[in-house]
């Protein structure tokens, strides 16, 4: 499960994805996100399914690295299903056993649910395979620069954004490493119940968080030794330009918006007043 994490993972290739302007993937993510709260019907959902598979093709990076990241919220996504499965109480009743039953509004909330976290996971999975730590950084401290006139730090909230997200591969192997030892020692934490197997994670968390603290500790003294001060002043060795690539994609994002506002909401509607 440990190493099924792929957040903040990066995959080396040369696609048009990873080439387009980091500032590029964080918007089109978000309106991504965005697009699948919009979409009401099957057909939104299916152009949406259509558009994430075809810039996973352009991305280059493997399906199966996207599929992974989805087993460790395997939980979450059960827990939202049976949650909207059986406490929508609205529409028409297709089973019931005491007090619990299934409705056909349940059952369609339930459904749309579970493919748009699904959907969720995948496009934000595909921006941070296509984007290396240092760009996401640069790409978040320039579309937020307008904050610094409010006096908001910009610049080092980028900054612990990108140390969060270089961490999390790293302590993720040091989790991993903790594990194997503690289990060449007669650690077991298969076995049990839910408040036994918690017990043997302390074996585990109490190492893991002496390590984390002294590598911290070890970058805020690399900082200090390279006399690192803020982003006041500070300049870029690559600063970023849009090229016409960029162009294309804020366009190609543009009318795929239009479309599933369209298909996702208008055409439903219309539908449900016909």
């Amino acid at each position: 499960m440990i190493r099924d994490i792929t957040i903040g993972q990066y995959y080396p290739a040369n696609s048009i994805i990873h080439r387009l302007d980091p500032r590029v993937k964080i918007v089109c993510t978000l309106i991504y996100m965005i697009s699948l709260f919009v979409i009401n019907n099957v057909c939104g959902y299916a152009l949406a399914l259509l558009f994430l598979v075809f810039v996973i093709k352009a991305s280059g990076v493997p399906f199966k690295f996207i599929v992974k990241g989805l087993k460790p919220i395997v939980v979450l996504l059960l827990i939202t299903v049976l949650f909207n499965l059986f406490l929508t109480g609205t529409g028409t009743i297709l089973f019931q056993a005491g007090f619990l039953k299934i409705t056909d509004q349940g059952l369609r909330t339930a459904v749309f649910m579970a493919v748009r976290l699904v959907f969720l996971i995948m496009g934000a999975s595909i921006m941070t395979f296509t984007t290396t730590p240092n760009a996401l950084t640069d790409g978040i401290e320039k579309l937020l620069h307008p904050l610094n006139k409010i006096k908001v730090p910009v610049h080092e909230v980028a900054m612990m954004m990108s140390i969060a997200l270089r961490f999390i591969p790293i302590l993720l192997e040091e989790t991993d490493k903790i594990m194997k030892a503690q289990i060449a020692r007669g650690a077991d934490f298969e076995s049990g119940n839910i408040i036994q197997r918690a017990k043997s994670m302390i074996p585990i968390l109490v190492p893991l968080f002496v390590s984390a603290f002294r590598r911290a500790n070890d970058l805020a003294l690399a900082m200090e030794a390279r006399c690192y001060r803020g982003g006041e002043g500070r300049t870029k060795m690559k600063p970023l330009l849009y090229k016409n690539r960029d162009y294309m994609a804020y366009a190609g994002m543009i009318l795929y918006t239009i479309a599933v506002v369209i298909v996702g909401r208008v055409l439903s509607f219309h539908v449900w007043i016909f």
